[in-house]
Order: structure tokens, then sequence, then C-alpha cells
């Protein structure tokens, strides 16, 4: 065999080793990579040779020398020093367990609390609505007493959300920090992932239900020529009906993400991992201005002082924002593309 030959060879085999100990499939390391399943594959076949970049990010990534990678015989791998690489954190077998344990747990009261901020402005446009009808009941009063619930409501749903949190924070790193798995890891979570398919899929399409139906009750008074008090009976409605299609959407979310986090899948690949601060910063700018236009329109030169009457600021707000993650996508896709070219 000629020795070029050789030496790709035990280059395919080294790739092969490393990745198994890894615990990895082909189209995770591609991935982490920034290449196709069939590079590897063809490098894994000898059919093809990593170019020095590839080499350089897989001794980087599977924390050997690149000496090792590139010397003509197998052996045993030479593991770089700490000073010849940034050590990644491993996640063990029982800390990926326990990991998933507490999330699938959590996933419940997240999901709770999510409805209690989808609903938090019913009772403010109930009352507010109620005191356009009946002489009790003045719109200072019906403004305060659902500001008070909307308030208290939102304040027991952030609280939910911080000890949750609280309870997971020794897993923080797993959305923010690249890590390696220990041998086994990603074949259980594979496992489990594959086990929860079905429940997730079927959460997710009641929730996508319940949201378009929760729009059913607004068009039917609004079409009946009714009220207001019953318009704002009907968008009481609506918000209580949204609410029980967040419940099914971040129900099923919580565990499937804590699955992804674990596999550096979807949103959590090392790619989206490096974005997460730019995209942070931006979310905290964006709420801020939009927090600035609702207090601007209700207690502005303009406004009259009645949050009840700009409660749509949030809804709109919401929708522009899934919009804005959506274009900062696209932007990042342009700029990699242009990177490639």
């Amino acid at each position: 065999m000629p020795e070029k030959e050789n030496q790709i060879m035990i280059l395919a085999d080294k790739i092969i080793q490393l990745r198994k100990k890894a615990g990895w499939s082909q189209e995770e390391l591609a991935e982490q990579l920034g290449v196709s399943r069939q590079s590897v594959s063809k490098w894994e076949g000898a059919q093809s040779v990593p170019d020095l970049e590839r080499i350089l990010q897989m001794s980087s990534i599977f924390g050997v020398t690149t000496d090792y990678l590139l010397k003509d015989e197998l052996g045993e791998p030479e593991y770089a020093d700490d000073a010849e690489k940034a050590a990644l954190r491993r996640v063990t077998m029982e800390e990926a367990s326990e990991y998933l344990s507490l999330r699938k747990k959590e996933a419940p009261r997240i999901a709770f609390a999510t409805f209690l901020c989808v609903i938090s402005p019913i009772c403010l446009l109930f009352l507010g609505g109620l005191s356009e009808e009946a002489a009790y009941l003045s719109e200072d009063a019906a403004g305060g007493i659902g500001m008070v619930v909307l308030l208290v409501l939102v304040a027991a749903a952030v609280a939910i959300f911080l000890s949750s949190d609280a309870r997971t924070a020794e897993f923080g790193f797993l959305e923010k920090e690249a890590f390696e798995t220990e041998y086994g890891v990603t074949g259980m979570v594979k496992e489990k992932k594959a086990g929860w398919k079905t429940c997730y899929t079927r959460l997710n399409i009641l929730g996508t239900v319940l949201c378009i139906l929760g729009v059913v009750p607004l068009f039917f008074f609004a079409g009946t020529g009714v009220n207001d008090m019953v318009m704002v009976l009907g968008v009481c409605i609506l918000l209580l009906i949204e609410g029980l299609g967040c419940v099914s959407f971040v129900y099923g979310g919580v565990y499937q993400a804590a699955m992804e986090k674990l596999l550096e899948e979807g949103e959590y690949t090392r790619k989206n991992k490096a974005r997460q601060g730019i995209k942070g910063g931006i979310s905290v700018i964006y709420w801020l201005i939009v927090t600035a236009v609702f207090y601007w329109l209700t207690y502005g030169p303009s406004g009259n002082g009645k949050p009840q009457y700009y409660w749509l600021v949030w809804v709109i707000g919401g929708l522009l924002y899934g919009g804005l993650l959506v274009l900062l996508d696209v932007i990042e896709r342009i700029r990699n593309v242009d990177k490639r070219q």
C-alpha cells in the first residue's frame, strides 16, 4: 500500500476512534466543524482528507495534539496540555440524567407561570369595560384594581420563573458555553428524545389549535353587533384560550429544549450560543422601547392615564419581536453565505 494512502487510512481510523469516544454521530461532528455529514463520511472512509483548518478544529474539539492526528501511526491519543487547548467542561451521565429529570419536573410550573403572564390583563380589561356600563364602579377604581391584580399575577409568575432557574442554576452553562459529553450521554438523550417526540408533537398541535380557536369568540361577538362590554368579554376569553395554548407549547418545549441543550442542537448549537450575547442585548433594548411606548401612550401628553386602553401595545410588541428574531437569523445566514464566498 502506498505511503500516502496508508497515512489517509490511519487518519480516518483516528477520526472514527475519537468521534466514537466522544459519543458523537457523524452529523454531530459535522455540525461542530461546520461541514456536511458527507464530508465526515468521506474522511472516515479514507476517500478524502480534511484541510488544515479542520485538522486544527478537530484537535481543539477532541483535545488531542495536531501531531497525533497527522503522524503515521495509530497508537493512543496524545492529549493536549491545558496551555495548548481551551478545556471543555465534560457532562457526565449522572449530570445529564439529573438535568433532564429536573427540567421535566419544572415544565408544568414554568407552563403555569406563562399562563399567569398571559391572563394577567384579563381583570384589568374586564373591570375597565364594566366601569363603562356600571355606575357603581369608577374608571379610576377599575384601573387601580385591575393593575394590582395584573402586577400580583406577573409577580407570582416571575417568582416561579426565578425559583425554577435557581433549581437548575448549576446547569446554566449548557445554553451558554460549549461542552463535551461523557461516552453514552448522547445516545441516552437521543433515545429519550425519540420517546418524547409523539407527546411533543401532540402538545404542539394542541397549542396551535387553541391559539387559532382563541379568536373565534371575538369574531363571533363582533359579527353579532353586541355592546362594548361583550366585546371586552370576548377579548378576555381570547386571552384565556391563548393562555391554555401557551401552556401546551411551554410544557412540551421545556423538556424538548433540555434535550436539545445536551445534544447542542436546534437553538443551542455552538454557533447559536456564540450569538446569544448579541440577541440578548437587542432583546433588552427592544422591550425597554416597548415599555417606554406603553407608558408614553398611557401617561404622556396624549394619554388618558388608563392603561387598559393600551394593552394591545404588548400584543403588537410580542408579534414584532418574533419578526425581529427572524430578521436577525436571516441577517446571520446572509453573513455566513458571504463568508463562505
